[in-house]
Order: structure tokens, then sequence, then C-alpha cells
């Protein structure tokens, strides 16, 4: 039988909730942080999947979570598509040439820059149990095209924004081959061995209504129904950090199988304005988890007091910080796993 995460992405609204949080495997472990220190960089970390899958396998091993996920980064697909990819210490990802000074044609495709990801998933499946689910991902279109234009991320994403209004031909051009190379690369996550997927639009909240229609919407209802067109038993998980009250007609748009929702959102207000039987992820503020005392136990029970007549993942709202004491990890666990619906 499937592990109670891939059960709850199906549709079962189980008496207990299963658990995992985005960015579970990294930095606020002490046996990440000694990996790393052995095996240097982040992106030679990402590449070299013995390692991969040991760091996507600690965050089990420590805490029994219901769900592994691929560590990776979002920034593959751009990689993979032919721009010089960086981590600077302290200053984040490099992406060069960057797209505002460089055609999209320019770019010389290296689709094998994938391979070792796959590798990784097929690491990593080989040592789960099977009642724990295996979660790939990507980076949504409108995200990782921020990126791939400015070169590195933004507070407000003010360059590639301009640069879709002034010239939407050139931009759709980059969205419609972003989505693509996506598609083609949760498929093979799918392949290797991930049984479900989740698409993170970290900066779906930018955006105007038209423009998120445009460049959020329309791109992940083609990567969703592509992946389910082929692989109909996994679910996809849409998470499109921001979005707010777009959130429904993102859930209605792109017909994810699951939505993760931030911390900004109401949780009363999602069990009323998404559709019944829908699956939620979400949705604890991380800053609450860093924090920690009585009302990280309060608000975590509220959360799943209010998703109690729906299937629910229990999760963070965005990624666990890096200063995050484990301690605190463990305390959430027991009362997400003490609740009953």
């Amino acid at each position: 039988m499937p592990g109670p995460l891939l059960r709850t992405l199906r549709g079962e609204n189980l008496a207990s909730r299963p658990v995992w949080l985005m960015r579970q495997a990294g930095r606020y472990l002490p046996e990440y942080r000694a990996l790393r220190a052995e095996k240097g960089g982040f992106l030679e970390l990402v590449y070299d999947a013995p390692a991969a899958a040991e760091i996507t396998l600690q965050p089990i091993r420590r805490f029994g979570f219901d769900g592994a996920i691929l560590f990776s980064d979002i920034l593959i697909v751009p990689y993979a598509m032919g721009q010089n990819l960086s981590f600077v210490a302290g200053e984040g990802p490099r992406l060069s040439p960057r797209l505002l000074d460089t055609a999209l044609i320019a770019l010389r495709a290296m689709p094998e820059r994938l391979a070792p990801i796959y590798d990784t998933v097929r690491q990593v499946r080989a040592q789960l149990s099977p009642d724990r689910t295996l979660l790939g991902f990507a980076g949504s279109p409108w995200t990782v095209a921020t990126y791939m234009v400015a070169g590195e991320g933004s507070r407000d994403q003010a360059d590639t924004r301009a640069m879709a209004y002034r010239d939407p031909g050139a931009f759709a051009a980059i969205i419609d081959a972003i989505t693509a190379v996506t598609i083609e690369y949760l498929a093979g996550q799918i392949e290797a061995g991930a049984e479900a997927v989740q698409l993170f639009d970290s900066w779906a909240g930018t955006l105007a209504p038209v423009e998120f229609d445009r460049w959020v919407i329309a791109p992940n209802a083609a990567i969703t129904a592509a992946i389910k067109a082929r692989y109909p038993q996994v679910p996809v998980i849409g998470f499109p950090k921001g979005a707010g009250e777009k959130l429904v007609a993102y859930v209605q748009g792109t017909k994810v199988d699951a939505v993760g929702i931030d911390e900004t959102i109401d949780p009363k207000w999602a069990a009323k304005a998404l559709p019944a039987g829908l699956p939620v992820q979400g949705n604890l503020d991380p800053l609450l988890l860093l924090a920690g005392g009585e009302e990280l136990s309060d608000r975590t029970r509220a959360i799943l007091d209010c998703f109690a007549d729906r299937p629910h993942v229990f999760n963070l709202g965005h990624g666990i910080g890096q200063f995050t004491p484990v301690a605190h990890v463990e305390h959430l666990l027991g009362v997400v796993r003490n609740w009953r619906a």
C-alpha cells in the first residue's frame, strides 16, 4: 500500500496527517553541514549523486518524515538549457549570460546536465522504505525565468516583469522553452522513481492578475497536463507562493492535484474557498518554527483543525530556515503526530 503522503495527495482524508517540510534536507541539520564541509560547495553536492542521495535521506533518518524531497535546485533547468550556474557564498545563485543581454537562441542546450539528478533519484528510491514517498520537483517557468533574465534573484523581479511587458513575444518564447524542458525533467525524475512532484513558483506573488494568468497559470497548466497524461497516478503539487486570492484561479486553471499554501494565507479562508476535497499542503510560518514556544503548538493545531474536513499534508508556508533548532522540529512533529481528525 502507498504511504500516507501519497495517499493524501491522491485525495484520501486520513485521520492522522502526513508531514514533510520544504527544504527539510539542508543547512539546519548538523549532518548536512558536516557533509558539505567534506564535499565542497552546493553545486558540487547536487552533482555528486551519492552525496545528494545521502542529504535527501538525512531528515528521513532523523525525523521519520512521510516524504523525502530530492536534494537539488530549481536552477538545474536553466543550467541544462545552456546557462552557466554558480553559487556565490552569502549572495546566492548566479546565471550567465543573462537573457537581458543575450538571446535565448544563443544558448546551447546541455540536457546531459540532468542525468546526475536522475541518478540521485534512483539511489534515494533504492534506500527509501516503501511507506515513505519520494518527491521530485522543479521550479515553475515564471520563477525560473526571473533568474534566467536577470541572472540572479531580486526582491521584486522588476527586470523580468518589465521585459514581459516590453516584449511579450520574446518572453513567451523563454517561458515556452522552460516549460518544455521542465516537462521532460519531471518525467525523468518520475521514471527514476519519484512518486509525486512539486512545482515551486516562489515569485508568483509579484505579478498582476493578467500577468499571473499568462505567466503562472498557463505554463503550470501545460506542465500538469503533460505529466498527468503520461503518469496519471503521479500527483502534481502546485506551490504559487504569494498568490493570495488568486490561489482559487490557480487551482482551477492549472488542475494540479494538490496545492501548497504559504504562511500569508488564512487557513480558514483556504478551507472555505478552495474546491472541496482538494488536498492542501501547508502552511506554518517558518519563522514560528524558528521561534518555537507555546505559540508554535497552538498555531500548528489551529492549522490542522482548519483542514480537518479535507486531505491535508502538514508543511511550512515556505522553506525551513537555516538556523531552526532541531529540537523545534522534533516538537512540531510531536504535535502533528498526536493530532487526529
